[in-house]
């Protein structure tokens, strides 16, 4: 599958070395860090324009305009969101992230993923805990979540199915929520029992 990222961040870094097996294509502002992802780096309209599939992972302020510089590039793309619009004490900065992202590029495919774990988590190979394969929540279309479920598989983890874009609102708010329980100590996990239960 061709693969644009747009980012060369931590998480731009550590999908894109998850991804090696797809031709993947790199716009950063940062030429250099975008290199060490991928030797393909274009702009942001050329990147997209090669890709099938584009995973934006630039920080949450940057969205709007990258998505513009993109342009039309973006049409009848799928386009993985999987970024975190909060501030100091986890607080969510924009609500509804995903769906600015889809009005900000109305012809692309968006699908919210892999926002709930830190970029660390996404380095390992594959990200597997107590045997248990981590699980990767999708919202988006279901066409669109069926390809972003190969991926996900792609990198040993399991595909979930959240339903429509309109519930990536649930799944940022629970990013913030965990990551707040994270930093003062807690197990977000053990919050919740086994499915048996």
């Amino acid at each position: 599958m061709r693969i644009g990222i747009f980012g060369a961040g931590g998480m731009a870094e550590a999908l894109g070395g998850q991804w090696s097996g797809h031709e993947v294509m790199v716009a950063a502002r940062d030429r250099a860090k975008a290199e060490r992802i991928s030797a393909r780096v274009g702009t942001w309209e050329e990147t997209a324009r090669a890709s099938e599939v584009i995973l934006l992972a630039v920080p949450a302020g940057a969205v709007t305009e990258v998505l513009a510089s993109a342009g039309e590039s973006l049409a009848g793309k799928v386009l993985i969101d999987c970024t975190n619009a909060v501030g100091p004490g986890a607080v969510l900065t924009v609500p509804g992230q995903a769906e600015r992202i889809a009005a900000a590029a109305p012809d692309a495919h968006v699908v919210k993923a892999f926002n709930l774990c830190h970029v660390d988590v996404w380095r390992m190979t594959p990200p597997v805990f107590g045997g248990r394969p981590l699980a990767v929540p999708l919202c988006g279309s279901p066409e669109a979540v069926e390809v972003v479920s190969g991926l996900v598989r792609d990198i040993g983890c399991t595909p979930l199915n959240a339903g429509g874009l309109d519930r990536a609102r649930l799944m940022e708010a629970t990013m913030a929520f965990t990551v707040g329980l994270w930093f003062d100590g807690h197990d977000a996990q053990a919050c919740f029992p086994p499915l048996a239960a």
